[in-house]
């Protein structure tokens, strides 16, 4: 039976949002201890899948169909525009499940902004489906790598505000509903203007390469999660050997 663009588009971008949010909600049945490891190991092994993804995947795809110039354009629109949304604190990251800032409009923002990154997620996944559906695959499993630290980090400031934990995990979840939302604004725009797929893809590569260089690498760098520097290369390579295979 074959699967209409639509269905698996949605399919796709519930994936991509949710399963960051169901791994970080198993992540914390663990101790302090082992979360802490296991969120720096998450960081580098998403680092090497936005790599992957950006440069492997959605570049060479968008230069199928776009000049060179007309591409790059789209992606350095991409890396300006989410330093503007990060100025703005519409997408912010926070990978430390104990040392995240926390005041007095931090669970407020963590909520809308959380909304709103998942709405981008799976525009991007939706976009990416509509392309191919494995670069769709491809960008739903990056998508849930990078989802997984910033969702630990989001309930660890949610728990700080006075949230319980059953209570944090439930407006994460909540949250993740802003994927299907950007999965159906996409496809319906793109039904309508169907040749800014291939810039809509560029931006997408533009938006994960400012991700793992400006927030997941510096914070490798700075020591905001603690990992060995062998492990960190190794789990980067497993990262980009990921998106290699599929």
């Amino acid at each position: 039976m074959t699967v209409s663009p639509f269905v698996l588009a949605m399919a796709l971008s519930l994936a991509g949002s949710f399963l960051g949010v169901l791994v970080a909600s198993a992540i914390y049945l663990f101790g302090d201890e082992a979360r802490e490891r296991l969120v720096a190991w998450l960081v580098s092994y998403a680092v090497g899948t936005l790599l992957g993804l950006s440069l492997l995947h959605l570049v060479p795809q968008a230069l199928e169909t776009l000049p060179a110039q007309k591409a790059l354009g789209a992606l350095l629109l991409g890396i300006l525009t989410f330093f503007i949304l990060e100025k703005l604190v519409l997408w912010r990251h926070c990978h430390d499940t104990h040392e995240c800032e926390v005041h007095s409009s931090a669970a407020s923002l963590v909520i809308v902004g959380d909304a709103f990154h998942t709405f981008v997620d799976g525009a991007i996944i939706a976009a990416a489906t509509l392309t191919s559906p494995w670069l769709g695959v491809t960008t739903a499993l990056a998508a849930a790598a990078h989802e997984i630290p910033q969702e630990l980090g989001d309930a660890a400031i949610l728990l700080k505000a006075g949230y319980s934990r059953v209570q944090a995990l439930s407006l994460n979840l909540l949250s993740g509903l802003g994927g299907l939302a950007g999965a159906l604004f996409v496809y319906l725009a793109l039904n309508q203007l169907p040749t800014v797929l291939p810039y809509v893809i560029a931006f997408a590569a533009g938006s994960f390469l400012y991700v793992a260089m400006s927030d997941l690498i510096p914070s490798l760098h700075k020591g905001h999660v603690e990992v060995n520097p062998v492990a960190q290369v190794l789990l980067i390579s497993a990262g980009l050997f990921t998106l290699l295979m599929l």
